[in-house]
């Protein structure tokens, strides 16, 4: 990027438009693959300019097709066909086979997307003849996988299955991985819309362990984003297992298919040195009832199933696994559409860009928004409103309801009877960010005054933050570190000081009462001095501001304020969090947003994810902005709780039904969430 940005700097000095022109194309090639499409479309139609006013017929026809890439990409389809049509007319015009295949393969591609899939197949079928008769193998591949898919869409399964075994066995044979794992689901699709379950149930299971091998030897960052890309076939094993009856068997999948990049970096941080090689292998049945009776709780697992379904397991510490189904097709939720955008959304109540308003999303919204959740903002001040109501009335919230409703009726038969009994939610995509504790039942109760209530990211997550507390519990620190209302930290541009928090300054003092130590505020907390202490703290409790969106760093959204000093500008951020070895059983970050960030499908990428593969082993995070006065008192009824019985969850839950009572609202009381262990 730097050396294509210094070409062009270069031939604009020299006039040499040619130069100008492939720099330009360059740049817009290296943001079309980072997925920066409005720079793709910039530097592109600059090429394209001088593409034309120099008469280059082949860059003209480049530009066109990157810039019919670009709008395919961002699902303005007329844009797309416009595109890839004159470069259509240029290729064929020039004589150049391998463009004129291209463009007919993203033409083919537009039309699937409009739903003309007849149109589709002219077009790939087109590009077939082209390939075979060049003899390009992988358009050749793509071309047949393109129109299997087409045929799936169609009905015609016969000829779906013909296309992708023949997509499947040019992958084989040019030795194209990715290729060759995305053409064995498209056809375990096929042979499972065929009623042919058994096959489809091998050849989904080939083309899980043929992406999986993709993924050994990457970095965490590089798992997490390989993974993005390969969902599909764990969601399809599900359901060819469900329609087979075999519940454990897609319990196993549903499992193996999250947190796994999170899973693996937390084993290797436990292992018992850095170079040694840790292999992790997903859990089997065995294994999740044996981490369901260790943790002493009920675990349950959620599924979502396309548009479709959303699957919930519920595993008893007895070890009984039941299984339940809702049909969202009836109730027309369409929950994967539910995207990180949508929770922000949600959070705000508004429309974001990026949203898909769909029936979850409205309902995720609602359930925030009938919380009085106020937004992204950092600052905990936004967060403080007076008191509406009476501290004994009981309000009635619709939407809370209409969540309990989907999430909880389903299963509530199968939940402990005693309030004291743990129940730990592991949610899926969109359900990530549900405040599972202010969820009302139909008389108005909400689910944290009947249940103990945990969240973790995967089972398996469970059996390693177990190991962690153990290894904690080896250290023996007894230091507690406690920390309110630094020096704020500058943001944005032009920069702009965080506001002071007075009220986590009081808390903070509370609170360090109660844990035996001295407070650390204003000035005396910067980020230098606080990380070296947190390094030694067995209970860390940051009373400060909460950054989501507003910091990111390797791709990790999240930050916590402290004091700047020297050079450091005093944002402890998430990518820096997870380069430290902690020793902490307990981190509660007392601020906004610090349980929310960037959902993928290893699951929520920020703060929580990063203390706990820096080796703590609970943690209390915010799901919005929250009130001080409201939250001061939850905390420090935490800790009293806490000295009383060192159980976090019951502490917790104790906490908010004190709290409750003097804020009824759940905005007041039920923003965190313990993730982890318990004890």
């Amino acid at each position: 990027m730097e050396y294509a940005q210094h070409s062009l700097a270069i031939s604009r000095e020299i006039k040499d438009r040619q130069s100008e022109g492939r720099a330009l194309g360059n740049l817009g090639a290296a943001y079309l693959s980072l997925g920066d499409y409005a720079k793709t479309i910039e530097y592109t139609q600059q090429l394209l300019a001088i593409a034309r006013e120099i008469k280059d017929r082949q860059s003209e026809g480049k530009a066109l097709g990157n810039l019919g890439l670009a709008y395919l990409t961002l699902g303005d389809y007329a844009k797309a066909i416009e595109y890839q049509q004159q470069k259509l007319a240029i290729a064929r015009e020039i004589k150049d086979p391998e463009s004129e295949g291209k463009a007919l393969g993203h033409l083919g591609t537009a039309y699937f997307y409009l739903g003309d899939y007849a149109k589709a197949i002219e077009y790939q079928q087109q590009k077939l003849a082209i390939a075979r008769e060049i003899k390009n193998r992988q358009g050749e591949g793509v071309a047949l996988g393109h129109l299997g898919t087409a045929y799936l869409y169609l009905g015609d399964y016969a000829k779906a299955i013909e296309y992708a075994q023949q997509s499947l066995a040019i992958a084989r044979e040019i030795k194209n991985r990715e290729s060759e794992g995305t053409h064995l689901n498209n056809l375990g699709v096929a042979l499972s819309n065929s009623g042919n379950l058994p096959a489809a149930e091998k050849t989904l299971l080939d083309s899980i362990k043929v992406l999986e091998s993709l993924r050994a030897g990457l970095d965490d960052a590089n798992k997490v984003s390989i993974f993005e890309t390969q969902t599909n076939p764990y969601v399809n094993l599900q359901q060819v297992f469900i329609a087979q009856k075999k519940t454990n068997d897609a319990l196993e999948i549903a499992e193996r298919g999250r947190a796994r990049a999170f899973v693996e970096l937390l084993a290797s941080r436990l292992a018992a040195s850095a170079s040694a090689t840790t292999t992790i292998n997903p859990p089997n049945i065995q294994q999740i009832q044996q981490i369901a009776k260790e943790q002493n709780a009920t675990l349950v697992e959620y599924s979502i199933i396309k548009h479709q379904a959303l699957y919930i397991w519920v595993i008893k510490p007895t070890g009984e696994i039941t299984f339940r189904s809702v049909d969202l097709k009836s109730l027309n939720i369409n929950l994967p559409e539910a995207t990180e955008g949508t929770r922000v959304s949600a959070a705000t109540g508004r429309r974001g860009f990026n949203e898909q308003d769909t029936a979850l999303a409205e309902m995720i919204r609602g359930t925030r928004e009938a919380l009085g959740v106020s937004g992204d903002t950092a600052n905990r001040q936004a967060a403080n409103r007076p008191d509406s109501t009476p501290a004994n009335s009981r309000i009635i919230y619709p939407k809370l309801q209409q969540s309990y409703q989907l999430l909880i009726q389903p299963i509530a038969d199968l939940l402990p009877t005693d309030p004291n009994a743990p129940v730990i939610f592991i949610p899926h995509q969109s359900l990530f960010l549900v405040p599972f504790v202010a969820l009302q039942d139909p008389t108005g109760q909400y689910l944290i005054e009947k249940h103990t209530i945990l969240t973790a990211p995967a089972i398996q997550i469970l059996q390693l933050t177990r190991q962690s507390r153990q290894k904690v519990q080896q250290v023996s620190l007894q230091n507690n570190l406690v920390v309110g209302n630094p020096i704020m930290p500058k943001i944005g541009i032009p920069p702009r000081q965080l506001e002071p928090l007075p009220g986590s300054e009081q808390e903070a003092i509370t609170i360090a009462q109660l844990l035996n130590t001295k407070p650390i505020t204003g000035a005396q907390a910067t980020k230098a001095s606080i990380v070296q202490q947190m390094l030694k703290a067995r209970i860390i409790h940051l009373a400060t501001h909460g950054l989501l969106n507003e910091v990111k760093r390797r791709d990790l959204p999240g930050a916590i304020a402290l004091a700047p000093s020297g050079n450091d500008d005093g944002l402890l951020t998430s990518s820096e969090i997870l380069d430290l070895k902690l020793n902490a059983e307990l981190v509660v970050l007392s601020a906004c947003n610090t349980g929310r960030g960037k959902l993928t499908g290893d699951g929520v990428l920020g703060l929580s994810r990063a203390l706990i593969s820096a080796g703590v082993s609970s943690i209390i995070v915010s799901l919005w902005p929250v009130p001080d006065a409201a939250t001061g008192e939850l905390m420090a009824e935490f800790y009293r709780q806490l000295q009383k019985k060192p159980n976090k969850a019951q502490a917790l839950r104790q906490a908010m039904l004190m709290t409750m009572k003097m804020h009824p609202t759940p905005q007041d009381w039920a923003a965190f969430t313990l993730i982890g262990e318990a004890e």
